[in-house]
């Protein structure tokens, strides 16, 4: 018997001595040995979920609270019947999909997550270059920075290179040492445990601070944990003093942005609660683990606290500290002049542009004078333009602009300063948003080389595996030069894309569970079956709803028309029905 199997041996009777402990006995042998909940939660908790809480607090204030905790909760149900089916059977779920559900939803869901796991690593290495570019080392790496005035022209690039290439390098040392098992994964998880909980701290104080200055209303924030699907349509009640000063026409430009922008940043928090590349990792977790059919209680058990508590309790603390400071304020960096609002130089373009887009839907020939102008001309044309449009604009769509335009690490890590000041709460935020990039980086990585090897017929661990992290690793490496924004919210338009693919899980997971020739006598019966499939037709039918919204609003907004995107889908439905009924002929002929 290998080590692995003699631990597995020992927690399987720890589990059972515990079954005659009571309910204390119970909790105490689940916490010593609860892992993949925790190694999921280093996942949820990474930037993707930081920024995208972030941007909550400042859109929607204390009232979109509820978002996340209520998407994690719809994941939890499906990642605990993930659990129930992999530990059941033992099989490996790309496998199971494969043979007893429909073929065409096992490869579109490993596609869906090797395509989620690239798109979601590039806002990770866009997260990390932003805090050290503008938190830790802007000596160096910022745009005055020595290297990147060593740089020249190019500047911005090298520095983006050494960050990124430098992360690569770690991300890939960290990852291609999890396979190892044994001791390796142990230490892992425990690093993993303590980050988790220095982050949840780190906030806790935040809020705890705001709490004694008074500066946190606590009714709001108990009203905001109750769900308000109306704020997928409507602006938040805060913008609604500034947007009655306004005249109709400008009014309902202002309204649609801020409601265009609330549904980002809610669909963005929603998938990076319980991401389409979790169900992915989370039942090869447990198979690592070598856990069986005795270990489906602890499974509840590990997700409901490794993962569920650290996370509302982490991000709900992010709300809210952002909401108190940025939520429909003018920052302090922001001056009045001659009557005129003014950003300060690192937002001035962000704030300039929600402008001049302004000025361009009430005048639509501004946009043409613009474009005719010539390139030495332009800058001067632009900025003719934008003081006539603030003269006559007044300040409350100013105030608007100033409260909705993106901002950068170094803003938004001023969420810190009431614990800790300004120069300290750069270092702490800095230094937490990488220590989360790292790891969701190198968790991404992980991911994908599970992808990889099942696609093609690998066995875990070795050479192909670990050619296949470098898959997510690569590509997402690129992420600081695809996107010239505020780096912080790259998140939110990559994990709209991640919300849209999620259904391919979840769908694919609630027929598995229903599947009696791959459970056998451990498909649920009677009452227990029932509560099962409700809750699962609960989340299923929630994320589908979404991302059928997600893809119709945004191929409308691309392409101009969202049936493109529905077109897509029912083509994809076809295909998977089509694969269907071959399966099933082919069944009756081998018969």
């Amino acid at each position: 018997m290998t080590h692995s199997d003699s631990k597995v041996e020992t927690d399987r009777r720890m589990l059972e001595e515990a079954q005659f402990k009571g309910s204390v006995g119970k909790i105490s042998a689940y916490a010593k040995l609860s892992g993949p909940g925790w190694l999921q939660s280093a996942i949820t908790l990474g930037g993707g979920s930081l920024a995208s809480s972030l941007f909550l607090g400042i859109l929607g204030g204390y009232t979109l609270l509820w978002v996340q905790p209520f998407a994690m909760i719809l994941g939890i149900i499906m990642l605990s019947a993930i659990g129930y089916v992999t530990l059941s059977t033992g099989k490996r779920p790309f496998h199971a999909i494969r043979d007893h559900v429909n073929p065409a939803l096992a490869w579109g869901w490993a596609l869906a997550v090797a395509a989620a796991n690239i798109v979601w690593c590039m806002p990770q290495f866009s997260l990390a270059y932003g805090v050290v570019s503008q938190n830790l080392l802007p000596g160096m790496f910022g745009s005055e920075g020595a290297i990147t005035q060593a740089g020249g022209e190019n500047g911005n690039y090298l520095s983006m290179a050494i960050v990124s290439g430098s992360l690569l390098v770690i991300c890939t040392a960290i990852t291609w040492s999890y396979d190892r098992g044994g001791w390796g994964i142990k230490m892992y998880e425990r690093l993993l445990k303590i980050l988790v909980a220095l982050i949840v701290l780190c906030f806790f104080g935040v809020v705890g601070v705001l709490t004694a200055q008074g500066v946190i209303d606590w009714g709001a924030v108990s009203r905001g944990i109750i769900p308000d699907f109306g704020q997928f349509w409507r602006p938040a009640a805060s913008f609604t003093p500034l947007l009655e000063q306004l005249d109709e026409s400008s009014r309902e430009y202002w309204s649609k942005l801020i409601v265009s922008k609330q549904q980002d940043v809610l669909f963005s928090a929603a998938a990076t609660a319980v991401g389409i590349n979790m169900t992915f990792l989370f039942p090869y977790t447990l198979l690592k683990k070598g856990w069986t059919r005795e270990f489906r209680g602890l499974t509840t058990f590990d997700l409901s606290t490794g993962m569920f508590i650290p996370y509302v309790l982490a991000t709900g603390c992010v709300v809210i500290a952002a909401a108190a400071q940025f939520h429909t304020n003018v920052t302090e960096d922001f001056s009045v002049v001659d009557g005129k609002l003014v950003a300060p130089a690192d937002l001035a373009g962000a704030y300039d542009g929600l402008l001049m887009d302004r000025l361009h839907a009430k005048d639509p020939s501004t946009k043409d004078s613009l474009n005719n102008a010539a390139p030495a001309d332009a800058a001067n044309v632009k900025a003719e333009m934008l003081n006539t449009f603030l003269a006559e604009s007044g300040m409350p769509e100013q105030h608007i602009a100033a409260a909705l335009v993106n901002r950068k690490a170094k803003h938004l890590s001023g969420a810190l300063a009431p614990l800790t000041g300004p120069f300290i709460a750069d270092i702490v935020f800095g230094l937490g948003v990488l220590a989360m990039a790292l790891s969701t980086i190198s968790l991404l990585m992980l991911i994908s080389g599970f992808v990889f090897c099942e696609m093609f017929g690998f066995e875990l661990g070795g050479t192909a595996h670990r050619c296949g992290t470098l898959i997510a690793g690569i590509f997402g490496a690129f992420g600081p030069y695809l996107w010239s924004g505020a780096s912080f919210y790259l998140a939110v338009p990559t994990s709209v894309f991640g919300l849209a693919l999620l259904p391919f899980a979840y769908i694919t997971f609630f027929l598995l569970m229903n599947q009696k020739s791959l459970l056998g006598d451990d498909i649920p019966k009677g009452g227990s079956r029932l509560v099962w499939n409700a809750l699962m037709l609960l989340a299923a039918s929630t994320a589908t709803a979404a991302s059928l919204y997600v893809v119709y609003s945004k191929t409308q907004g691309y392409f101009g028309s969202g049936w493109f995107g529905l077109g897509g889908i029912a083509a994809l439905l076809l295909l998977i029905i089509v694969v269907h009924f071959g399966k099933s002929k082919t069944k009756d002929a081998v018969a």
